[in-house]
């Protein structure tokens, strides 16, 4: 392709195409040639293509120019899309809040007008679903992701049936609650807009951690032989109102603050006192996905805090609703809270058993202690903390 800037007759720049038809990619030299001429400018085009009249005449027709023989005389059609058009923030900054119109838009794109606007991201002020933390976040969560078929060595343990009775039955219970940890932020991530994109790609790769706990807790469950545990009435009435809670922010709260907050403490005294290798290290490599999930909630809240003074209220609130709710339940489940007495005995004696008992107990004692300092964290004041934490329901999720 030949571009001369004036043809002897003075019309304007040419475009030698050669044998290149319009069809075959020759538009996008026009559209180059084109692109810097202003509207009612000249611009010749030569070629030897069979079809290059009749081509050249549909495609200024679509682009909103005029032809006038092998002559395009620019028009403004391109001009006038981009009237009104605005970029979608910068890509290094996020809105306060980003319209409806920018859509699926990535960040700092120039957004034409006339898409239908974005239904349904009612999640779009910055204050209450940003912050800083998510970038950061998301870059670990993507690099620690693990693949339970290499990561873990799946060689059944050789326990004694009482103690592989008990971490079946902690594992069955680990599941269900692992499986309220991925519906409930499944609920609101596509309500997120994405122009805060790296919060939606945090939460999306919280749903393939919480699938993958899952998927680790079951196989472990069913690594020996046996049938699953018991799913106790009372914690999937605790874990019911998870799903029940509308408010994004209370959800997190309740769900990874308070909830995840206190599995943290389970997955640690899992790996200390697991009786076997593969629960062991399944506890570790799932702990450490839940430390991502409540860094990312405690910061979410922090700023979210800083900005809407009623919510601390309405946090402290949703506890106390809960608590009531959850009054006449049963709460963490006899087979459970034995399970985990016996898993961390390790053996069925008597001494055993009453080391085991005190590690549980000391268990509750670290995961109140845990919930007061996130909540001071969040600005609650220590006896409102403590009086929250003590009313946490007793399933700890």
């Amino acid at each position: 392709m030949a571009t001369s800037p004036e043809t002897p007759d003075g019309v304007g720049p040419e475009v030698d195409l050669g044998s290149l038809g319009l069809d075959g990619g020759g538009h996008l030299l026009l559209d180059h040639a084109l692109a810097g001429m202003a509207p009612g400018s000249r611009l010749r085009v030569v070629g030897g293509g069979p079809h290059l009249g009749v081509h050249l005449g549909a495609w200024a027709r679509r682009r909103g120019h005029r032809v006038e023989g092998h002559v395009v005389v620019r028009g403004d059609a391109d001009d006038r899309r981009q009237e009104g058009a605005e970029r979608a923030g910068t890509p290094d900054r996020v809105a306060d809040r980003p319209p409806a119109t920018w859509s699926l838009a990535a960040r700092g794109a120039l957004v034409e007008l006339g898409a239908p606007p974005l239904v349904g991201a009612d999640l779009d002020r910055r204050e209450e679903v940003w912050t800083e933390l998510a970038p950061k976040l998301y870059a670990q969560a993507a690099a620690g992701q693990w693949d339970p078929a290499t990561a873990v060595d799946w060689t059944p343990p050789q326990l004694p049936d009482e103690v592989e009775e008990a971490v079946v039955q902690v594992m069955t219970y680990l599941v269900e609650n692992e499986q309220a940890a991925l519906v409930v932020p499944a609920r609101f991530v596509g309500r997120v807009h994405p122009h805060f994109r790296e919060v939606v790609q945090f939460l999306a790769v919280q749903l393939a951690d919480e699938a993958r706990h899952v998927e680790v807790f079951t196989r472990r469950a069913r690594l020996c032989g046996r049938q699953l545990g018991v799913s106790g009435a009372g914690g999937r009435a605790s874990l019911q109102t998870l799903l029940d809670e509308p408010e994004w922010p209370v959800a997190a709260f309740l769900l990874s603050v308070l909830g995840e907050g206190t599995f943290l403490s389970l997955l640690s005294f899992l790996e200390r006192h697991a009786p076997d290798p593969v629960t062991a290290r399944i506890a570790h490599l799932s702990l450490q996905d839940e430390a991502r999930h409540v860094a990312f909630a405690m910061g979410h809240l922090g700023e979210h805090l800083d900005a809407d003074s009623e919510l601390r209220q309405r946090l402290a609130a949703a506890v106390r609703r809960r608590h009531d709710v959850l009054a006449r339940t049963a709460g963490l489940s006899d087979a459970v809270h034995d399970a985990l007495v016996v898993l961390a005995a390790g053996e069925w004696s008597r001494d055993a058993i009453g080391r085991g008992w005190a590690r549980v107990a000391e268990l509750q004692r670290e995961m109140d202690e845990g919930r007061r300092r996130r909540l001071v964290r969040l600005g609650f004041a220590g006896a409102e903390a403590a009086e929250l934490s003590a009313l946490h329901t007793r399933n700890f999720m």
